[in-house]
């Protein structure tokens, strides 16, 4: 199709070959340009089945558009068409391998971007097929982005197969809450229920990309939903209320009750509005009891260059030696390690690994599986860190395995003495980057939602709830911690599932999930980014900043902002990420973590299972198919068809 005319040459030349000289004449639209155009698009369409009353592409594919404005309008191609099976590739992937036109993006995608190579050509000539050498479904956490690439309906989305037409949907531009790096995405609903999810171009945070779980856990927001408030009865069963009902529950229990005992824990998808407003809440109270940090991490909140991602996701573009510490970047934060395999492949890139031991789509050397290796790199005793000296941007990636444990502020102030002794930090670059899990966690930490004057952290609340110390324990959709622990306290849960912290509550509150609200996230890297109301919250939920605000003024502390962009212009004054919205707001660098002795225990990734590691992938049917699929190519002998 980029066929164009040369002067004095004897046929049309494909101008994506052919280099530019001086005084070269092209035209690009002759007659002898546009029948060279008709004349590729109708054998473009020889094999091609002319389906599209019936092909999910319609209305947004290539290749219609491409036919419209350069091809023929009749077929002088009578024979039979071709006829190809369709592959297997998943529950996530749909084919239809008739309407192939072998560009091989899909296969270049696998290869270069997922490294998963798994795709591939068969066969030559006129009996040449696109597909997996082994039949079984595509490993990698990026094999959805296939569809978006495929020019033609030969790969589809299969859970949203004959749902709708795009022309139907409502379109709404937001961020991806399933992970920490925030991608840029596009919520597409339509009466009121989101049907797809599809990437915005950021090259700045994913580029083009998106995961596997951004784009398919969505179905989770229609399933185990809390559309109304819930009240534990003195049966002991939670029975539905009304919002006046619940709220003077928790009043009742929260005015007789000092500051000292009670506490509060913000989830990991918690927003920054309702994080706000709940530590001006506790303030209020008299309550120092709170934390964001509900896997235990010690990042100290004293230092902002010690928990952002201080590079920026793009500057490995610009890293020439890199140290993984603790982290398994291929589940945790897919995007970043497309990153990293794009850096890779780009030239000479060193990377080392101290943690867990995995398949990351690129070579590394491995050196070491705990915090003595680390330190062994700091006093120069491994070859690794030579290289990390004598590179002119190194940086050290230092994952949630490496904090989550009781040593972990040791290890942050041991990596802080690598980065500072190995060169990471420098004038002009400061290569030390935390890669968080949780997409509430950032802004939890701008914010300051941190244990105030003598307060506790997330181990020290549920201590005092299992030893009776702590009467009263918020949890704003706060599902990963261990509810066995909470003992007798009274429990509030204000969250959109029913998961964990939901089933051990007293008082349920049900809030909105992130596509149901207007809401700022802090990416990894500090970027602060708002996420859109795509289609509003079920039933009686509400957006839980205002519900924090309606509960100020039933305990007689109300809050002093009655509207969303005044708690906005509260957040600034916390933090400047807040009041420059998409951007880097540089950390100083700075003394951070705690001296002391570290524990040998390896390292291990926070993330145990990719598909499934929040309330909305948990209900997932899809996510839950993606395990059995990856479970029964496995061990074939005891998975699941799904």
């Amino acid at each position: 199709m980029c066929l164009v005319e040369q002067e004095k040459a004897p046929k049309p030349i494909a101008s994506c070959a052919m280099p530019a000289a001086d005084n070269m004449v092209i035209k690009t639209d002759t007659p002898l340009v546009r029948k060279a155009r008709k004349g590729v698009m109708e054998f473009l369409l020889i094999n091609h089945p002319l389906d599209c009353p019936i092909c999910d592409q319609g209305g947004e594919c290539d290749l219609q558009d491409q036919a419209m404005a350069y091809g023929f309008d009749r077929s002088r191609y009578q024979e039979n068409k071709r006829a190809v099976p369709d592959k297997d590739l998943g529950p996530l992937v749909k084919t239809s391998m008739n309407r192939c036109i072998h560009c091989t993006r899909c296969v270049r995608f696998a290869t270069e971007v997922a490294g998963v190579e798994e795709m591939g050509a068969v066969f030559r000539g006129e009996h040449m097929e696109i597909s997996t050498f082994v039949e079984k479904s595509l490993s990698s956490e990026l094999s959805a982005n296939i569809i978006d690439l495929c020019p033609v309906g030969a790969l589809t989305s299969k859970p949203y197969a004959f749902v709708a037409r795009p022309w139907e949907l409502r379109k709404t531009e937001s961020v991806d809450v399933m992970d920490a790096v925030g991608s840029s995405i596009r919520v597409d609903s339509r009466s009121g229920e989101v049907l797809r999810v599809l990437p915005r171009v950021n090259e700045a945070v994913n580029e083009e990309w998106i995961s596997d779980k951004t784009r398919f856990a969505i179905d989770g927001l229609r399933r185990q939903r809390l559309d109304r408030p819930y009240v534990r009865g003195a049966d002991g069963k939670l029975a539905p209320a009304s919002w006046d009902e619940a709220l003077a529950a928790v009043a009742r229990k929260l005015s007789a009750t000092i500051g000292s005992r009670v506490a509060a824990i913000a989830g990991d998808q918690a927003d920054c509005e309702a994080m706000a407003a709940l530590k001006d809440l506790m303030a209020a109270l008299g309550s120092p009891n709170i934390d964001c940090r509900q896997d235990g991490a010690r990042l100290d909140p004293s230092c902002a260059a010690g928990w952002r991602f201080n590079t920026g996701i793009s500057g490995i573009d610009r890293c020439d030696a890199l140290l993984l510490v603790g982290t398994n970047p291929r589940w945790e934060a897919p995007i970043v390690n497309a990153r990293i395999r794009k850096r890779w492949l780009a030239g000479r890139l060193p990377v080392a690994a101290i943690g867990p031991q995995h398949d990351l789509a690129y070579k590394f050397e491995y050196l070491g599986a705990g915090p003595q290796t680390l330190a062994d790199l700091v006093d120069g005793k491994l070859a690794f860190a030579q290289e990390m000296r004598d590179a002119k941007a190194p940086m050290i990636i230092l994952g949630q395995g490496a904090l989550a444990r009781a040593d972990g502020a040791q290890v942050l102030a041991l990596a802080r003495r690598a980065a500072e002794a190995l060169g990471v930090v420098r004038d002009g670059w400061n290569g030390f980057n935390v890669l968080h899990t949780a997409a509430a966690r950032v802004g939890g930490l701008e914010l300051g939602f941190v244990p105030g004057q003598g307060g506790r952290d997330v181990q020290g609340i549920l201590d005092g709830c299992a030893r009776g110390e702590i009467d009263v324990l918020w949890l704003q959709a706060a599902d990963e911690i261990d509810v066995a622990r909470l003992g007798k306290a009274f429990v509030v849960y204000q969250g959109h599932h029913g998961d964990r912290g939901a089933h051990r509550a007293d008082v349920i509150l049900p809030g909105a999930a992130y596509t149901e609200k207007n809401a700022t996230y802090v990416n990894t890297e500090g970027r602060a980014q708002r996420a859109r109301i795509a289609n509003f919250p079920p039933g009686e939920a509400r957006e839980d900043w205002k519900i924090l605000r309606a509960l100020s003024e039933r305990v007689g502390r109300k809050l002093p902002y009655d509207t969303i962009a005044q708690l906005r212009q509260r957040m600034a004054g916390a933090s400047a990420v807040f009041a420059r919205l998409d951007e880097l707001v540089p950390a100083a660098w700075g003394a951070f973590g705690a001296d002391g002795p570290v524990d040998a225990t390896p390292f291990r990734s926070p993330v145990s299972e990719f598909h499934m590691t929040c309330a909305i992938s948990r209900v997932s049917e899809t996510m839950a198919k993606c395990i059995a699929a990856r479970q029964a190519a496995l061990d074939p002998r005891t998975g699941t068809d799904g």
